[in-house]
C-alpha cells in the first residue's frame, strides 16, 4: 500500500482515506451506506448513475497532440482539445477527488493475452463504479497486486464533478471525457453512467493495438467442441449479446476483443450486458448472471420485494448489468481463443429487407463491416411512422480511432490469412414494412448461426439477391425454407422492391464517405439496387 500511495501522490491524489481493490462485499456495504445502493431479491446491486443513463459521445475529446495526431480519425467522432485544456480538466478532476473522504482505487488489466495486456488504474469515489471496474478489468490476483507497479493508463473518474464550458471552446458542456494518450490518462467529469470507464478503455486499445499490428474489434466471440472461433458482430438490440452466448459453446467474451498473429483475446473480464426486456426464458444465461457481485444499473424494482421489472424502462431503455465472465456457466478461461473460422455480421434490418441469412464474398464482408448497419427504433418510439436506419463503422464507430479503413484491412487481410467464412445475418423485420412485419423469432436466428457453426450453409445451392447481390442459402436446417428469401414474405411485392431501393439508396450514400479510402472493389461489393 505505500507504494500505491507513493504513486498517487505523483499523480496529484493526496486524500487520506483510499481502498485499493477492496472485494465486492465491501463496496456493496460502502454502496448501500452513502450512494443509496440496494439489494435485489437475487442478490445484485442495484444503483443509479444519475441525469446520464448512456454513453455522452459528443463530448468526448482527445488531446490533439504531435505524436499521436497524424493516426486519428478527426471528425464528429474523435474531436479534438488542447493540451492546456486537458490538464485544467484534468487538475479539476483532481481537485474535486482530493476534497472527498474515501477514494477507490481498483487496478487490473485491458487483455488477457499476457504479452498485449495494459494495466489500468481507475480512481474513483463510488462504490457502484469500483464494483463496475472490478468487473469488467481482467482481474489480478493478490501476487499480481504486489508486483502491479505503474499502471500504463489511469481513469480518474469524478463524474459527480461538472466541467466547466467557460474554461475552452472545445468543452462543449457540463460533461467532458477527455483522453490522453501520450500522457496515458483519461478524465471523466460531469456523468456518471459507469460505462463510460469501460469504453475509454476500448478506444485507448483500439488506438494502441494497430500500431503493434493487432485488430482490435467491437464483437462477441465464442468457441465450440472442436476449437472453433467465432467473432458475432452487431450493434445495440441486433441480438449479438444473447446468441453469442450459446449453452453449446463457450464464450470467450461478449463485447471486446482482439485479433493477433496467435490468434485472439477478450479484452474484458466481464459482460456488461443490456437488460431490458430480460427473460429467463430467452435469455437465461444472462437472467442467471444477475446475483451477488453483478451491478445492476438503472432498473426499477419493488420496494417492498426487491424484484426488478425488467420491462419497465421508465429510468432508461439502457438498463444494464455489469458482471464477472464467470457469472457465465460456459465460459472459457483464459479468454483466449484460435484464429476464428467464422465472421458473423448482425443487422437488425427492421424494414423486411435483407434475408434472414448471406454468404459473403470477402469484398463483401468488407463492404458490410465498414458499413455497420443496423436499425435505429428511436424514431419508431417518439412516435414517427418508421424507424431509422442506422450505420456505425466497424460496428463500433464511436470506440475507432484510427480511420475505419485501417481497421477493414486488418479484418480482411487476417481473414484470407487464416480462411475465416463471412455471413451477414438479419434479427430484424420479415414479411413486411413496420407496422405490417414481424421480426424474425430468436428461434430460427439461433437456427441460423446453428447451421453456419455446423458447417451446412457452406456450399449448399443459393440464389443470388438481385437488390444486394448476396449469396441467399435455399435451405437452412430449422428454418422454414419460405422465409429465408424475404419478398416471398411480403404480400405486395412492388412494395418489397420500392423498400429494398430505398436500404440500397441508404447504404451508398452513407458508403460514399469512405468509398475512396476503401477501394473500388470493396465499393463494388455494395448494393446492386
Amino acid at each position: 500500500m505505500l507504494e500505491t500511495k507513493k504513486q498517487l501522490e505523483s499523480l496529484g491524489i493526496t486524500v487520506r482515506r483510499t481502498l485499493r481493490n477492496p472485494p465486492p462485499a465491501q463496496l456493496y456495504e460502502y454502496s448501500i451506506l452513502h450512494e443509496h445502493g440496494a439489494v435485489t431479491a437475487t442478490g445484485a446491486l442495484a444503483t443509479s448513475s444519475g441525469e446520464k443513463t448512456g454513453r455522452s459521445p459528443r463530448d468526448k475529446r482527445i488531446v490533439a497532440h504531435p505524436q499521436s495526431s497524424g493516426d486519428i480519425w478527426w471528425g464528429e467522432v474523435n474531436m479534438k482539445i488542447d493540451e492546456d485544456t486537458f490538464m485544467l480538466n484534468r487538475q479539476r478532476a483532481v481537485d474535486y477527488l482530493n476534497t472527498r473522504d474515501l477514494l477507490y482505487v481498483i487496478d487490473g488489466y485491458a487483455g488477457w493475452d499476457p504479452k498485449y495486456r495494459i494495466k489500468i488504474r481507475v480512481i474513483c469515489e463510488r462504490a457502484y463504479h469500483a464494483l463496475f471496474v472490478h468487473n469488467m478489468l481482467v482481474r489480478p490476483s493478490m501476487a499480481d497486486l504486489a508486483v502491479f507497479g505503474e499502471p500504463d493508463y489511469v481513469i480518474y473518474n469524478a463524474g459527480k464533478f461538472p466541467a466547466d464550458p467557460e474554461i475552452s471552446p472545445s468543452i462543449g458542456s457540463r460533461t467532458s471525457v477527455n483522453i490522453s494518450f501520450e500522457r496515458g490518462e483519461l478524465v471523466i467529469l460531469g456523468t456518471q453512467y459507469a460505462g463510460e470507464m469501460k469504453k475509454g478503455v476500448f478506444t485507448m486499445i483500439n488506438y494502441l493495438m494497430p500500431r503493434q499490428g493487432v485488430l482490435p474489434m467491437h464483437c462477441s466471440a465464442n468457441e465450440g467442441a472442436r476449437g472453433d472461433v467465432s467473432l458475432l458482430f452487431g450493434l445495440s438490440e441486433s441480438g449479438k449479446t444473447a446468441l453469442a452466448t450459446d449453452r453449446t459453446r463457450m464464450l470467450i467474451g461478449d463485447d471486446e476483443h482482439c485479433w493477433t498473429g496467435d490468434g485472439i483475446f477478450n479484452i474484458e473480464g466481464g459482460c456488461y450486458a443490456k437488460s431490458v426486456h430480460l427473460s429467463a426464458d430467452h435469455q437465461p444465461e444472462i437472467y442467471g448472471a444477475i446475483r451477488f457481485g453483478t451491478v445492476l444499473e438503472n432498473a426499477v424494482y419493488d420496494d417492498r420485494t426487491r424484484q426488478v421489472d425488467y420491462r419497465d424502462a421508465s429510468l432508461t431503455e439502457n438498463i444494464r448489468a455489469s458482471y464477472p465472465l464467470e457469472f457465465i456457466p460456459n465460459a472459457k478461461f483464459p479468454s483466449v481463443g484460435g484464429h476464428p473460422k467464422h465472421i458473423i455480421l448482425f443487422a437488425c434490418d427492421a424494414f423486411g429487407v435483407l434475408p434472414p441469412v448471406s454468404r459473403l464474398t470477402p469484398a463483401q464482408a468488407t463492404y458490410y463491416f465498414i458499413s455497420g448497419y443496423t436499425t435505429n427504433m428511436e424514431g419508431m418510439e417518439a412516435g414517427s411512422v418508421e424507424p431509422l436506419p442506422y450505420f456505425s463503422a466497424c460496428f463500433g464507430a464511436e470506440f475507432l480511432v484510427w480511420h475505419p479503413t485501417r481497421y477493414a484491412e486488418m479484418l480482411a487481410e487476417r481473414m484470407r490469412r487464416h480462411g475465416a467464412r463471412a455471413w451477414l445475418v438479419n434479427t430484424g423485420g420479415l414479411g413486411g414494412p413496420p407496422g405490417t412485419g414481424r421480426r424474425l423469432p430468436i428461434e430460427y436466428t439461433r437456427a441460423v448461426v446453428d447451421a453456419i457453426h455446423a458447417g451446412a450453409l457452406d456450399d449448399c445451392p443459393a440464389a443470388v439477391d438481385p437488390n444486394f447481390g448476396l449469396e441467399v442459402p435455399a435451405a437452412c436446417p430449422g428454418v422454414p425454407p419460405e422465409l429465408l428469401a424475404p419478398k416471398q414474405n411480403w404480400p405486395d411485392p412492388e412494395a418489397y422492391d420500392r423498400e429494398a431501393k430505398r436500404l440500397c439508396e441508404w447504404f451508398r450514400k452513407h458508403f460514399a464517405k469512405y468509398e475512396v479510402a476503401a477501394g473500388r472493389e470493396i465499393r463494388d461489393a455494395g448494393p446492386r439496387g
